[in-house]
């Protein structure tokens, strides 16, 4: 399974293209997999035969797991059938092929008061803690055995099936092997002594839909951002008569010499990446007690999927691209998104969001944080609105195009007076625009 960006520690099993016995080349797809941020294809790493596979579709596996083996040279073993489906645990959680892991003393796992910083839960983790009625500060008592002691699936479910309720369980030293590995199967969980929650009787007319998994993990993740930053909003408004114009006058010119059109995102881009430069703090993260600063600036730009979901492709470099590589990178990454292009890497390292509401007609909205940044961007739809302008002969009404844009960041480190005055900077970048430039 190959590690598809920082954060990510496993991923699930879509679809495989290839079976037991088939030919493959190499970089020739081979299996569909999806993670938190965006479904890939895994290209084969060699050519010959495929003659094992190890993980069923649907089952989640953590970054590193040998998940199929290829026999290369003139001497192929002969094919193995596909593994037969294992049955779910009767807690109905994805199934998992027992692994061999290395032993550690309890006293030697790190737990969450060991880092000192904010615990990462995956999905999956935080799905189990919900159906098992396991709180937050529940969890963090659980020792984890993952990477930089995070509580894997293996962990939770142990804990589950020796857990009683509202009360959490201890963790025993087991003694080690000979070869001191320690060999948990997953099918081997006995069922929780808690009884099942009666089933949901809904009254009238009603339709029930099933969340897709796409829509869960964004619930998943929309949820997690509240929980860990102090999120704080602020709004103002923006005369960008003098953008609008100059776009309107160039639009047609500029597709004609540079193949693709220019639309308002890169222009507003253009204008954030200004104002990180002068405000640094609000291109950052938060690390425990620690501020990280990023000194590249990525800009990631909500993107609307045809089923109704949202993803975030990354501009990578912002600030060291011009108008026209700023245009073509939107457009390029927007439609990926739509075809359902995009690679896990375009989703991956986003250290300031944009979102466009006003592509589907709201005036202003109150974004959420796109984790572990502190800050997003909301621009709204324009308006021709009256409006009074201060002139050297005094004061006018005149019809000006009218925008709100509004600010939420994270109030653990980014200050009110911060964040209303890094967003009034881009209101004042986009009511300045000079319309006689070139692009």
């Amino acid at each position: 399974m190959p590690k598809m960006g920082e954060s990510i520690m496993e991923a699930t099993i879509l679809r495989w293209h290839k079976k037991p016995g088939d030919p493959v080349k190499m970089d020739e797809t081979v299996l569909d997999i999806a993670t938190d941020k965006v479904d890939s294809e895994v290209p084969s790493t060699a050519e010959g035969t495929l003659s094992e596979i190890l993980f069923n579709e649907n089952d989640v596996v953590p970054v590193g797991a040998v998940i199929a083996r290829i026999a290369t040279g003139t001497a192929v073993a002969a094919p193995s059938p596909a593994p037969a489906p294992v049955p779910a645990p009767v807690a109905e959680y994805p199934a998992a092929t027992p692994e061999e892991i290395p032993y550690q003393p309890a006293g030697a796992r790190v737990s969450a008061g060991v880092t000192g910083g904010v615990r990462f839960y995956s999905p999956l983790v935080l799905n189990i803690a919900a159906q098992e009625g396991i709180g937050m500060a529940e969890l963090e008592t659980i020792p984890g055995t993952g990477n930089e002691g995070r509580v894997t699936k293996r962990d939770i479910l142990q804990y589950v099936s020796t857990r009683k309720p509202g009360i959490p369980a201890t963790t025993q030293a087991v003694p080690p092997r000979k070869e001191e590995v320690l060999v948990i199967p997953m099918q081997q969980v006995e069922q929780p002594t808690t009884s099942p929650a009666p089933a949901t009787v809904y009254s009238g007319n009603v339709e029930i839909i099933e969340m897709d998994r796409m829509r869960k993990l964004i619930a998943d993740h929309m949820v997690r951002s509240k929980q860990t930053s102090a999120h704080v909003t602020s709004f103002t408004e923006a005369d960008v008569t003098n953008l609008v114009q100059w776009r309107e006058r160039v639009k047609k010119d500029f597709e004609k010499r540079e193949g693709t059109k220019i639309t308002f995102t890169p222009l507003f881009i253009e204008a954030v990446v200004r104002c990180i430069k002068k405000y640094p703090l609000m291109n950052s993260s938060v690390d425990g007690n620690k501020i990280v600063v990023k000194k590249d600036i990525n800009i990631g730009m909500a993107t609307a999927l045809p089923s109704g979901n949202l993803i975030v492709p990354v501009i990578r470099s912002a600030d060291q691209l011009n108008l026209v590589g700023l245009t073509r990178q939107v457009n390029g990454l927007a439609e990926n998104a739509r075809n359902n292009k995009l690679k896990a890497d375009d989703t991956q390292g986003g250290t300031f969001t944009l979102t466009n509401v006003g592509t589907f007609g709201s005036l202003m909205g109150t974004p959420i944080i796109n984790q572990p940044q502190v800050a997003i961007l909301a621009v709204g739809a324009i308006k021709k609105r009256p409006v009074v302008l201060e002139t050297p002969h005094g004061d006018s009404i005149a019809i000006r195009h009218m925008m709100y844009l509004s600010l939420s960041y994270d109030h653990r480190i980014i200050d009110g007076s911060l964040g209303a005055t890094f967003l009034t900077a881009v209101a004042n970048e986009l009511e300045n625009f000079n319309s006689e430039r070139g692009w």
